[in-house]
């Protein structure tokens, strides 16, 4: 399998309402050579003694890794090869892997950490040993291969009979609607702050029901191949948990889930916050979307009290529950026994967990090798106490003066923002003056919550990871739902510290840093400033820009979703929008044909590079006070700048991957991101002698200007 360039910035997790679900997930926000020597270094050790600490590695004396660059490319002509190309040269994707690069480092590298933090607890009495007991029986349920192999289907036999006693579609509806189980649904349930009243939690419903991804996994043509292995796939779950007739019922079952792909939103269409906030009375669903019996569902759920939902894709649910209500109660059976079937495989005997392996990890991803038991055992302890790893984690990695330092960075792009907007020609002084609002109301969090998630009410016993799965469910989901109408939390945190990642929260109106992205290549308080503001400044710009970048600039200072610019400035915005999406729009992937970037979906990211970036620079320069930055290495200040940015998107990838990425995915590929931005940024040009005739170089009337 030839390895692709791409990144990919997203958190590696299993899902929260269904902890033990599925496969590795690295989708929306995000992978370098030495992290086989982490692993090695790990792997050789065995469980360190708790508290004893890996450090990261250090890019160079300066913050870039001179020696995997490649001076002979021109930085106007392939700028990714220029900082990276004999790395990318040198480098193999681990086995075990569909990426690597920027993120992967530090993602192996927490995930080295946390290992050593899970296998120092010591294994007790989980209902008195408090948390470490919790954590430890947790892993060591999951690491317990061979009672795990001796019991087979035999943990799924209760949830497979249930779906066999759901003879009528109320029945069905209820399974769906419970969540501390591994039964999926047609309508996804979460609880969140209200995008119009910011204060309060309340509940969405958004469309669900696919097991392959996208709609377009189902639609176009070209991923007829993946039908067809899809099919199979569900074939041999069904056999392997004992369903009857599983060839018959695959069919069936790729046929229901092609009619409610037809039905679901694009991924265009479901970014779009004009269009997703759509309240409706819970006593409505029954008259607004018959055919489906949602007074069911919503009591199994535990939410018929919340009054209402925000229903995300309001013209798609009506059409799916059109399709519950004219599918057989065979099929539906099927279906259900399926996903839960495939959503409890990493709980399951080897041929369950070897079998969604093949398929969605090496089949659809290209990943030749399965992860090592032990790091599937931490991510599945994450999924379920994170941030009681999380705490621990902080005491030994996040110095007090790294926060020191970002609160600094984070002050500098702040105020070169408030700058950049004072000097914005084509927006207004009325919309300028409600940008600068919403600009002095960010909210800041750096490292690690003020307080930490209570754990004393999750039930979790020696032995029984299958039982410790859906309780850990069950636990997650009671706890969200309970919140349905309260005051939201101001303090709580989307990710936990060791998530090497990195978000911006509309509705808080907050920028967030966990603890694991502060370390090389994004951050290193002894590194040259250029280079930080590079990296971690542009991260930082990233995420402020997702204030102000196509969906974000709907909601105000406050989070309120409302239109708070003239229309003649949305309008404008919208022009030089449309340009940078064709932008990227136009690059291709010759070892993919027909595959490109969707630039209405990127949007979002898109701009944030840019904008971000942009006022990433102005951030250095300003932190200068007017002196000439040093010379090193014969770079400039500005050449280091933009070179700490390219080192951050230094990935590679797996064919098959990158088509899944293309297709699900929501950031550009890796390698675009490099450079894409740096395109419509002069100082790039300055810096690099980038002229006309090289491949890079667009015009200047030609080069998108947004923030």
């Amino acid at each position: 399998m030839k390895k692709t360039l791409l990144s990919i910035a997203t958190l590696l997790a299993l899902a929260a309402a269904a902890p033990l679900a599925a496969h590795e997930d690295r989708a929306c926000l995000d992978d370098a050579c030495t992290l086989q020597s982490l692993f090695a270094e790990a792997d050789a050790g065995g469980a360190a003694a708790a508290g004893t600490a890996i450090a990261a590695r250090r890019f160079g004396s300066w913050g870039i890794d001179t020696a995997g660059m490649d001076r002979q490319a021109r930085p106007g002509t392939d700028f990714f090869r220029y900082v990276s190309g004999t790395w990318a040269d040198t480098t193999q994707i681990p086995a075990d892997r569909s990426s690597y690069g920027g993120f992967a480092i530090l993602r192996d590298l927490s995930e080295a950490r946390l290992r050593v933090l899970v296998e120092g607890y010591a294994l007790g009495d989980p209902a008195t040993g408090g948390d470490a007991a919790k954590i430890a029986a947790l892993y060591r349920g999951f690491m317990d291969e061979a009672t795990i192999d001796a019991l087979g289907a035999k943990p799924l036999q209760p949830v497979l009979a249930d779906i066999r006693a759901a003879t009528d579609k109320n029945a069905l509806a209820r399974l769906m609607g419970r969540r501390g189980n591994f039964y999926d649904t047609f309508f996804n349930l979460g609880v969140s702050d209200d995008q119009k009243d910011p204060d309060r939690y309340t509940l969405y419903l958004s469309q669900g029901g696919l097991g392959l991804g996208d709609r377009e996994m189902y639609l176009r043509e070209n991923f007829a191949p993946q039908r067809e292995r899809y099919q199979a796939y569900i074939a041999q779950m069904l056999q392997l948990a004992g369903w009857d007739r599983p060839q018959e019922n695959a069919k069936a079952i790729l046929a229901l889930e092609t009619r409610i792909a037809e039905a679901h939103w694009t991924r265009a269409e479901s970014r779009n916050r004009d269009k997703t906030y759509n309240p409706l009375a819970m006593a409505e669903f029954a008259t607004k979307s018959p055919g489906f019996p949602w007074a069911d569902f919503f009591t199994a759920a535990g939410v018929e009290g919340a009054g209402r939902a925000v229903v995300r894709q309001d013209s798609a649910i009506p059409k799916i529950a059109a399709i519950f209500a004219d599918t057989d109660i065979a099929t539906l059976q099927a279906w259900q026994a399926f996903h839960a079937t495939d959503n409890a495989a990493p709980l399951l005997s080897k041929d369950f967990s070897v079998a969604q392996y093949e398929f969605r990890d090496k089949f659809l991803s290209g990943q030749p090798q399965q992860r090592e038991r032990w790091k599937r055992g931490v991510a599945f302890a994450e999924s379920a106490m994170g941030e009681a790893i999380g705490r621990d984690y902080v005491k030994l990695y996040f110095p007090p003066e790294a926060k020191a330092k970002m609160d600094a960075l984070v002050a500098n792009v702040k105020a070169a923002m408030g700058a950049r907007l004072d000097t914005l020609a084509w927006m207004s002084p009325a919309t300028k003056a409600e940008a600068h609002a919403k600009l002095a109301g960010f909210g800041l969090k750096i490292g690690h919550p003020d307080t930490y998630r209570d754990y004393s009410a999750l039930v979790v016993k020696n032995g029984d990871l299958f039982g410790n799965a859906q309780r850990a469910g069950q636990f997650e989901w009671d706890f969200r739902r309970a919140r349905i109408g309260q005051p939201v939390d101001k303090g709580e945190w989307g990710m936990t510290p060791q998530t090497v990642n990195a978000y911006y929260n509309s509705v808080k109106n907050e920028i967030v840093f966990p603890a694991a992205i502060l370390q090389p290549p994004f951050f290193d308080p002894d590194a040259d400033p250029a280079v930080n503001y590079g990296a971690i400044g542009g991260v930082i710009g990233h995420e402020i820009i997702h204030g102000f970048d196509d969906q974000g600039r709907k909601s105000d200072g406050q989070g309120v979703l409302r239109d708070w610019w003239t229309a003649e400035d949305a309008a404008k915005f919208e022009v030089q929008a449309a340009k940078l999406g064709a932008q990227y729009e136009a690059y291709e992937f010759p070892q993919l044909p027909g595959m490109r970037i969707n630039g209405r979906v990127a949007m979002g990211e898109n701009i944030g590079d840019l904008g971000g970036l942009t006022i990433a620079l102005e951030a250095y320069h300003r932190s200068l006070d007017g002196k000439p930055a040093p010379v090193i290495d014969g770079t400039t200040g500005d050449q280091r700048f933009f070179m700490g940015w390219g080192q951050v998107w230094r990935t590679l990838w797996r064919d098959d991957a990158l088509r899944q990425q293309l297709v699900n995915g929501t950031h550009s590929p890796g390698h675009i991101r490099a450079f894409a931005p740096l395109r419509n940024i002069d100082a790039w040009y300055d810096a690099f002698d980038v002229k006309p005739g090289d491949a890079l170089y667009i015009a200047p009337q030609d080069r998108v200007r947004i923030w």
